[in-house]
C-alpha cells in the first residue's frame, strides 16, 4: 500500500515536470515575436507568410505541430526560404564593392497573418518609425532610410499593403504570381511585379494536351478576376486546338455550402487543370489529399507542397501530375548559402531558433527563448527532407532575389546622381525619399541583365516538372520537359515520356476524351446538343479514305485511284476493258467466230444446193446477199472486244449499223418478193411491173444509202470516241466507247427496230399463203426475235456499266444475228441435209397441186 503511494506521488512529479517542459516549450513559442530587424543604412520592408494562425472557427490540418492556448499556429516551413533568399541578396550587395559602396542594406521582417486588419497593422507600424514611434524590440528611435516594401504571395496581400503605400507613393514590389489587377498604374502607379506574365501559359498547357491528345478536361479556378481571365484565355487556345472542357469549377471562398457540390462530375475527365496561387488552392489541394483521387493527372501552376500536412498512406493523390513552372536559371551558390544558416550566425532571426528545435531536437537554453542546447552537431537545413524545406530557390525566391537587385541597382543610380549634384555628400550617409525610387525602378536592370518590364516583352519559358511521390514523401520534383514560345511551330514543347510517371492507376499513357477514337478510314459525326469532343464514328463514303484518327471529313481519292477496303489509302486504278484475255470476252469472241463458221457452212450448203427448188424458190440472191451480211454481223461484234482507239470506236457502230441494215432490209426484200410471187394471179400493172423489174431487189441499196446517210451525219456532229468508265468496277479504270451523240445512236437503232417492224409485219401478212416453199412464216418469226431482242437491249443497256455493258451489246448483236441465221436458214438447212425427198418438184406437186413459183 505504501508503495502505491510512493509510485503515485513519483507520477505525479514527473507530470508537473512534463508540463513545465511543455509549458516552457509553449512559453517561448508564445512570447517570441513574429518580426525581427536585420540592421542596414538602408533598410526593405519585407512581408512574408511565415506561419498562419487559426481560430476555432477556421480550424487547420490535424498535423499542425503546436497548440497553445485558445489558437492553433501552423508553420510554412517551405516559406522560410523566402527569409533566407532575402538575407543571401542582401549579404551579396552588401559584398559587392561595385554595387552600393560604403552603403549597407539590412531589411524588417513582418509576418503577413490571416486577416486584412492585421496585415496593415504591420505596415502601419512599419510606417510608423517614419515620426519617430518605436515598434521595434531592441531599437533605438532615429531616422532611419526606408526603401521600398517587398510584398507577396498572394495579389490580395500586396493589393492591400499597395493600397496604405499608394498614398505616399512609397515603392513596393511584389513577388508572388502575376496579376492584370496590380498592373493597373491609375490605382498603383508605385507597385512593381518581379512575376513575368503568364501569357503563355495556357497556350503551353493546351499544347501539352494536343500531345498527348487529351481532348476531354476539366479546369479548376478562383473565383476572381485572375481566375475569369485565365478561363478566358483557356477557352480560347482550347477551341483553336479541338480541346473541350468537361467542367469549370471555381474555387470558393468559404466552402461551407459550396463543399458537397464541388466535387460533382469530377469523374467525367481523367485530366485536371488546377491554376491559382498556394493561398487560393489550400484547402483545395488539402481535399484532394484526403480524398485520395489517385486516378488523375494533375496538371498545376504552382509548386504546391501537400506532404507534410498529408496522411501515412501509401497512395498519394498527386502522385504523377504535372507542373507548370517558369524557367529560371538555377542559383548554386544560394545552396551553398543555405548550408552556412544557423541559430548563431543570424541571433536576430527568430525562426531558426524554432526550427532547430522542431526539426533538430535542442532545447531552449534560457528564458529569452534564443539560446539552443543539445544541438545535433552539424545541423544545417540542407539536411531536411526535400519536401518540408527546399535548398533549391523556387519562383518565389527568385523574384524576390532580382527584386532586392532592382533596389540595389535603382539606389545605386540615385547615389550616383546625388553625388553629381551635391559632390560634398560623398562621406556622408544615403538622404533620400523613397517616392525618388520610382523613376529608377522603372528603368533598372536586374542582375542578370533584363529590366523589371522585360515581362513585357518577352513569352516567358516554362519548365514541366513531373511529381514522384510513390512511396508517399519521396516528393521529388523531375523534369520531363520544357515550353518555349518563342521556338518554331511544332519545336514549342519539349518533352522526355520515358521519364514520366503517371498515377498508379494507369500502366501507360492516359487517355482522356469524351468519345472513343475515331481511327482511320472513319470520321467524326458531332452529336446534336453536345461538344464539338463528343461524337460518334462513321465510315468514310465510297472512294473516300481518312488516314488519321479523329478527322472532321474523310478525303476523296484522286482520279485514277481507289479507296482498300479500310479506307485508309488510296490506291491506283489498274486499267480494265473487254479485252480477249477476260473469260467474258473470250467466250463472245469464240462464239461470234463459231456462229460466223456456222454462217460460211450454210453458204457453202446453198451454193452446193443452189438449183434445188427450196434455194430457188426464195430468191438464191437474196439468200447469198443474206448469209454474207450475216457473216459480217457476227464478225462486227468482234470490233466490241479489245483495247478500244478511236478508229475501232467509229466501226464499231458503223459496220453494226450497215450490216444489219442490209441485213434487215435483205430479209423485207424477200418478204416483198414472197408477197408478190403470191399475188401473180391477181389483176394489177403495178404488181406485174415489179416482178418483171425486180423492184424488191432496189430496197437494199435504198435502206442502206438511208442508214448511211445517219451514220455519216453522226460521224460528222459527234462521233463516238475513247472514254473512261473509273465507278463501275471497284479498283479499275474501264477504258470503252462512248457513243458520241446519243440521239444519233438512238436513231441509227431505231431505223434498224423500223426495218425489223416492217418486214415483221409483211411476212405476217403473209402468213397463210401456201407453206411449201413459203418461208414468211419462218421470216415473221425471226424478226420477231429479233425486234425483242433489241427492244430488251435497251433497259438492260442502261442498267449496266462498264465492261458489262460492253458486253450486254456484244451478246444482243450475236442474239439477233443468231435469230435470222436459225429461223430463216435453219429449216432450209434441215430439208437439203436431212430430208431430201422433200426437196424435188415432184413432192411439191403431189402435196399441194400448185405450180412452184420460180423467183
Amino acid at each position: 500500500m505504501m508503495f502505491s503511494w510512493i509510485f503515485i506521488l513519483w507520477l505525479l512529479q514527473i507530470s508537473k515536470f512534463v508540463s513545465a517542459f511543455i509549458l516552457n516549450i509553449s512559453r517561448c513559442y508564445y512570447i517570441i515575436t513574429e518580426e525581427f530587424h536585420h540592421e542596414g543604412d538602408v533598410v526593405i520592408g519585407a512581408f512574408f507568410p511565415l506561419h498562419t494562425y487559426y481560430t476555432g472557427k477556421k480550424m487547420p490540418h490535424p498535423t499542425v505541430p503546436y497548440l497553445y492556448l485558445d489558437n492553433y499556429i501552423q508553420y510554412n516551413f517551405k516559406n522560410y526560404q523566402y527569409i533566407l533568399t532575402l538575407l543571401f541578396a542582401i549579404e551579396e550587395i552588401n559584398g559587392n564593392p561595385n554595387l552600393l559602396p560604403n552603403i549597407s542594406l539590412g531589411f524588417d521582417f513582418y509576418n503577413v497573418r490571416f486577416t486584412e486588419k492585421e496585415t496593415l497593422d504591420n505596415a502601419v507600424i512599419w510606417l510608423s518609425a517614419l515620426v519617430q514611434r518605436k515598434f521595434l524590440p531592441n531599437y533605438n528611435c532615429k531616422k532611419r532610410n526606408f526603401t521600398a516594401a517587398l510584398t507577396g504571395t498572394t495579389w490580395k496581400t500586396s493589393a492591400q499593403i499597395g493600397t496604405l503605400l499608394q498614398l505616399f507613393k512609397f515603392p513596393q514590389i511584389t513577388f508572388g504570381p502575376y496579376d492584370p489587377l496590380l498592373s493597373d498604374h491609375s490605382q498603383y502607379s508605385s507597385l512593381y511585379q518581379m512575376a513575368p506574365k503568364d501569357t503563355s501559359l495556357s497556350l503551353a498547357i493546351v499544347s501539352l494536351m494536343v500531345h498527348f491528345r487529351w481532348s476531354w478536361v476539366g479546369l479548376i479556378l478562383p473565383d476572381d478576376h485572375k481566375g475569369n481571365k485565365i478561363l478566358s484565355d483557356f477557352r480560347e487556345e482550347m477551341e483553336r486546338k479541338g480541346i473541350c472542357l468537361a467542367f469549370v469549377k471555381m474555387i470558393p471562398e468559404t466552402w461551407t455550402l459550396y463543399f458537397a457540390k464541388f466535387w460533382e462530375n469530377m469523374d467525367e475527365t481523367n485530366v485536371i487543370i488546377i491554376y491559382g496561387d498556394s493561398d487560393t488552392i489550400e484547402g483545395l489541394m488539402r481535399n484532394i489529399a484526403q480524398r485520395l483521387f489517385t486516378w488523375k493527372v494533375w496538371i498545376m501552376n504552382i509548386e504546391y507542397n501537400v506532404f507534410d500536412r498529408a496522411d501515412y498512406f501509401m497512395l498519394d493523390s498527386f502522385h504523377g501530375s504535372l507542373i507548370f513552372k517558369h524557367n529560371y536559371r538555377e542559383n548554386f551558390e544560394f545552396t551553398k548559402f543555405i548550408q552556412t544558416v544557423n541559430p548563431n550566425k543570424y541571433p536576430e532571426d527568430i525562426y531558426l531558433p524554432k526550427l532547430w528545435h522542431l526539426f533538430f531536437k535542442c532545447s531552449f537554453a534560457d528564458i529569452s527563448c534564443h539560446a539552443l542546447d543539445n544541438c545535433q552537431i552539424n545541423a544545417s537545413l540542407d539536411l531536411l527532407p526535400s519536401h518540408i524545406f527546399g535548398v533549391a530557390m523556387n519562383e518565389e525566391s527568385t523574384n524576390i532575389y532580382n527584386g532586392v537587385y532592382a533596389l540595389a541597382h535603382s539606389l545605386h543610380e540615385m547615389r550616383l546622381q546625388q553625388l553629381q549634384m551635391q559632390p560634398y555628400l560623398n562621406g556622408e550617409g544615403m538622404v533620400f525619399f523613397p517616392w525618388q525610387l520610382n523613376t529608377f525602378l522603372k528603368d533598372i536592370e536586374v542582375r542578370n541583365n533584363r529590366s523589371l518590364n522585360w515581362r513585357q516583352t518577352i513569352h516567358a519559358e516554362y519548365n514541366i516538372l513531373n511529381l514522384w511521390n510513390l512511396p508517399k514523401g519521396l516528393g521529388l520534383k523531375v523534369k520531363i520537359g520544357s515550353f518555349s514560345a518563342n521556338a518554331p511551330q511544332g519545336q514549342q514543347l519539349s518533352l522526355s515520356e520515358q521519364m514520366i510517371q503517371w498515377p498508379e492507376i494507369f500502366s501507360e499513357i492516359p487517355q482522356s476524351s469524351c468519345s472513343e477514337s475515331c481511327g482511320p478510314g472513319f470520321r467524326k459525326v458531332t452529336l446534336e446538343g453536345k461538344a464539338i469532343c463528343c461524337y460518334k464514328c462513321t465510315p468514310c463514303a465510297d472512294n473516300e479514305i481518312s488516314n488519321e484518327s479523329d478527322v472532321d471529313q474523310c478525303v476523296k481519292c484522286p482520279e485514277g485511284h481507289y479507296a482498300n477496303t479500310e479506307k485508309n489509302n488510296c490506291l491506283e486504278k489498274s486499267v480494265s476493258f473487254l479485252a480477249y484475255e477476260d473469260p467474258l470476252g473470250m467466250a463472245l469472241a469464240i462464239i461470234a467466230l463459231c456462229l460466223s463458221a456456222l454462217t460460211i457452212f450454210v453458204i457453202g450448203i446453198f451454193v452446193k444446193h443452189r438449183d434445188t427448188p427450196i434455194v430457188k424458190a426464195n430468191n438464191r440472191t437474196l439468200s447469198y446477199i443474206l448469209l454474207i451480211t450475216l457473216t459480217f454481223c457476227f464478225l462486227c461484234s468482234l470490233n466490241f472486244i479489245g483495247q478500244p482507239n478511236t478508229a475501232a470506236c467509229i466501226f464499231q457502230q458503223t459496220t453494226f449499223a450497215v450490216a444489219f441494215t442490209v441485213a434487215l432490209a435483205t430479209v423485207l426484200a424477200k418478204t416483198i418478193t414472197v408477197v408478190l410471187a403470191f399475188k401473180v394471179s391477181f389483176p394489177g400493172q403495178i404488181v406485174r411491173w415489179l416482178m418483171i423489174s425486180r423492184g424488191p431487189n432496189y430496197i437494199i441499196p435504198i435502206c442502206t444509202l438511208i442508214q448511211l446517210l445517219l451514220c455519216g451525219i453522226w460521224m460528222a456532229t459527234s462521233p463516238p470516241f475513247i472514254d473512261q468508265d473509273a465507278h463501275s468496277e471497284y479498283g479499275h479504270i474501264i477504258i470503252l466507247c462512248n457513243k458520241g451523240s446519243a440521239v444519233a445512236f438512238y436513231s441509227v437503232l431505231g431505223y434498224l427496230c423500223f426495218l425489223a417492224l416492217v418486214s415483221y409485219t409483211m411476212a405476217f401478212l403473209s402468213r397463210n399463203l401456201p407453206d411449201t416453199f413459203n418461208e414468211s412464216k419462218f421470216l415473221s418469226f425471226s424478226i420477231l426475235v429479233f425486234f425483242c431482242v433489241w427492244v430488251t437491249f435497251l433497259p438492260v443497256y442502261h442498267s449496266t456499266k462498264g465492261k458489262v455493258m460492253v458486253a450486254m451489246e456484244v451478246f444482243s448483236i450475236l442474239a439477233s444475228s443468231t435469230a435470222l441465221l436459225a429461223f430463216i436458214f435453219g429449216p432450209k438447212c434441215y430439208i437439203i441435209l436431212l430430208r431430201p425427198e422433200k426437196n424435188s418438184f415432184r413432192h411439191t406437186r403431189k402435196k399441194n397441186h400448185i405450180p412452184v413459183p420460180k423467183i
